[in-house]
Order: C-alpha cells, then structure tokens, then sequence
C-alpha cells in the first residue's frame, strides 16, 4: 500500500515558509461533522446564523471550491491525516468494529500529529476520531499526545453517550450529560495549557452528525420560529428528539458559540496572531436523526448528499484565518481538498513534508506569498451503494456509477461545472475526448487494495 511506503519514502528537508526569526504558528484545525455546503449562514444559510463563523471568513479567506477527503466519515479523516486521496489510502469506506471502533489503520502510518510532534508541536484531538478501535495500532493515542471524545464514529451517533475516551482511559458517563460543550472545553484547556509552545490543535467535532440532540435552552427559541415541525420526531441513536428541525437549528447555533469562544480564547492568551485557523467539514449533508436538508438548503446550489459522489457529497466549505498573513474578507476558488492539508501544515510548521503524497501544499494560496501549485486532478472512489468514483479536473467533473461487476466497462457522467454547477446536464456524449480524459484518470488514480474493490471486499480481522 502507498500510504504505508510513505514512511520508507525520501523526505523532503522541512523549511518553514516564514522567516527564521518568526515562530511557526500554532495551528487549529476545526473538521465539522456532516455540515454541508449551504449550512454556514457566510455560504448561503437563511434559516439561521453562524456569527462567529462569519466572522472567520470575514477575517480570512473563503474557499469556494475546497473538496472533502470522502463522502463519509472514516475515509475522510483518513485522506486529511494521510495526504493521499481514495485510491491510495488505507481507509476508504466505513470498515467497522465491534464492540466499538473502525478498522484501524497501520501501525507505521504516517500523519499529520506524527509529523508535527517530530517538528517540536504539541498535539491534541477533540472530538471524533473513527480510525481505530481502543488500544488498536491507530488508537488515536498513538498519534495525538492528547486525545478527549469518541473513539468510535458510530458510538458517536448520540451526543448522551456512556462514555468517552481520554487517550487511553474510558471516562465513563451517566447518559445524560450532553458531549459536545465537553469536548469544546476540552479543547480550550489545551489551547491554555500549551500557549507557550507551538501546538496542533485537530477538532473534529461531532456536530451536525446523526441524532439531533442539543440541550432545550438551545432548541426552545427555534421551536418557536418553526412550530411546524413540533408533532415530528427524530430518532437516530440515543433519546428521541421532538421537533428536529428546531434542533438542528440549535445544535449549529451552539457549535458557533464554541468557534466564537475559542477565537476570544486566542486573542485573551494574547497568541491570535500567530495561530491560524481552518474550519470545514468532512462531507456533504445528511439526512438522519430527522434532519431536512432540503428545508435548510444544506447543499447550497449542489447536487446529492452525504453517500453521494456528486458535488453536494463532496464539495466542503474551508475558511482560513490567520491575522497579519491571511488577507481579510479575501474569496480563493482554488482547486483543492483535504489531502491538501498534511503538506500545508508540514510547510507552516518548518516540517518534513513524506515524498509520494497526493497533496499539494496551498501556504501559496493562503498567504499570496508566491505562485500556488494547481492540482491536476482530485479523485474519489467509494464502494457503498454499488460503488462510484468521481474526478475532477479543470472545470470538468466526471463521475461513474454502479461499477460493483462492471468496472472500466460502467458509463462515464461528464459536468462543466463552470455552466453547469448543479452536475443537471450529462455532456459525455458532447465531449468524448474528455470523458475518455476522465477514464484515463480513473485507471490512474487507483492502486488495488487488498480490502477494498469493486467487485467484493474483505472483512477486517
């Protein structure tokens, strides 16, 4: 497997892009849990607001054209700690473990917290990681120096669940205490505690995901906006929810706050300038729990959901912010996604960045020092749903369904996404060159894994 050459691989010697006299910034990566493209009020949400969101983007720079690493959870986390897309990573489908926790990746995985602590950072997760069951070669203990939240992604369905993780330890809970502010103030005591020290801070909070609980204080003012929706009930995992609508609107509004209260954190402890924030998700909208996507316009202008390799699957909203070196209420429509990152956080931080990763570093992009590197293409592969992959090249968007026993031979779905951004109007038949440009992309992109093929996949061990 690629990913697991990678450690074997010449490395890059680690250059920050900065000034030797300059510090390397503290580095704070927000993954938001089944947000979709139209669920920040600063890309289009009208139902409600995400102030302090906004004011990220107002304070840095908004990308319009970011993609996720996957169209669900694992595969997705896999891609942003790995460097490599779908067709390369160990991960790329929810591979599941029981009792608890998903397959895990290679002991020797390389990674984004593995890399920085070797560049003197300071690392910790909070939230959701779903890359390795407790006390497994990826428990995420072996790769953060501190790690609070769910192990398991599927534990993480409920936000009242009977326990958590600390590292190693299994912090156990009544089922009645909400998770989410405990994992955000967990994040914050960490800020505090490493403010001295360059640190890598990975948030992969568990909002907007499966069930839709928020506590009533948060919900109750929404419940009287829409009244509507008070006679409907979400039920996903953990206690029923009435009127899911109102609580989807109170669980965001509550995962706001905690973004807003971490950015006051950074300008109290006096370390806002040298610590640059990204904030995404980690694939297109859901449809659990209750949850309306259509009624909140969670895609945006884009086509599909969560599970679907169309742009409202995948597209992802990104937004930078770093004072002093990200320009403020800047817009990017630079082509990139989340493998882009490990590369981006190797160079801030002064890192070895590993030869033979599928992500090119955007500091370029981000700060306008220098001419950013393009990609020349992006690709997803996924195997549920009679398996599909997706690439996208240009203002091109190719995409093949139901390859389960067909493969190569499956048809080409060709979109100008500069005309055609909703992927409404199938070209392939106008432009056959470039579909058969896709095609030659989709044999390319994809090295064979043992676990995972279009025709019949291995269970884990």
């Amino acid at each position: 497997m690629k990913n697991v050459l990678i450690a074997l691989c010449v490395v890059v010697a680690g250059s920050s892009a900065f000034g030797a006299s300059e510090s390397p910034p503290n580095i704070i990566y927000i993954l938001l849990d089944d947000a979709g493209y139209g669920d920040l009020s600063c890309y289009g949400q009208e139902r409600f607001r995400t102030p302090n969101i906004d004011r990220l983007a107002a304070e840095g720079m908004k990308f319009t054209q970011h993609y996720s690493g996957s169209t669900v959870c694992a595969p997705t986390r896999c891609s942003l700690m790995t460097g490599l897309h779908t067709g390369h990573a160990n991960v790329r489908g929810n591979r599941e473990v029981r009792p608890e926790g998903q397959a895990a990746m290679p002991a020797d995985i390389v990674t984004i917290p593995r890399l920085l602590k070797k560049a003197g950072y300071v690392t910790g997760a909070f939230g959701k990681w779903g890359l390795g069951a407790p006390s497994s070669p990826s428990d995420p203990a072996e790769h953060f120096d501190l790690f609070y939240g769910y192990n398991c992604q599927r534990e993480a369905h409920s936000y009242y669940p009977t326990h958590l993780w600390k590292n190693k330890q299994k912090i156990s809970l009544d089922g009645n205490t909400y998770t989410a502010t405990m994992i955000m103030d967990e994040a914050l005591q960490f800020v505090r505690d490493n403010k001295e020290k360059p640190f890598f801070a990975f948030l992969p909070l568990t909002i907007p995901h499966a069930a839709m609980h928020a506590p009533e204080e948060y919900v109750a003012p929404w419940r009287k906006k829409f009244p509507q929706f008070e006679d409907k009930i979400g039920k996903y995992s953990g206690p029923l929810v009435k009127n899911p609508i109102a609580a989807f609107a109170g669980m965001m509004t509550l995962m706001d706050e905690g973004v807003g209260d971490l950015m006051t954190l950074l300008k109290d402890l006096q370390i806002d300038d040298n610590t640059i924030v990204f904030l995404t998700s980690d694939n297109g909208p859901h449809k659990e729990g209750g949850h309306d996507p259509l009624f909140f316009n969670s895609n945006g202008p884009l086509k599909g959901h969560k599970r679907d390799l169309y742009e409202g699957g995948i597209r992802a909203p990104l937004i930078v912010r770093w004072p002093g070196h990200v320009e403020a209420g800047s817009v990017s429509d630079h082509i990139s996604a989340h493998w882009d990152m490990l590369p981006t956080f190797c160079e801030l931080a002064g890192a070895e960045t590993p030869a033979g990763l599928d992500g090119i570093s955007m500091v370029a992009e981000v700060t306008g020092d220098g001419r950013q590197r393009p990609h020349e293409f992006l690709y997803w592969e996924f195997y549920e749903r009679g398996g599909k992959r997706a690439v996208r090249f240009d203002k091109w968007k190719a995409v093949q369904l139901n390859l389960k026993g067909v493969g190569q031979q499956a048809g080409v779905e060709l979109y100008d996404l500069s005309k055609d951004l909703g992927e409404q109007h199938n070209v392939a038949a106008d432009h056959p060159a470039v579909a058969q440009r896709a095609r030659q992309y989709f044999v390319a992109a994809h090295t064979p894994s043992e676990f995972w093929s279009f025709g019949s996949r291995k269970k884990p061990k």
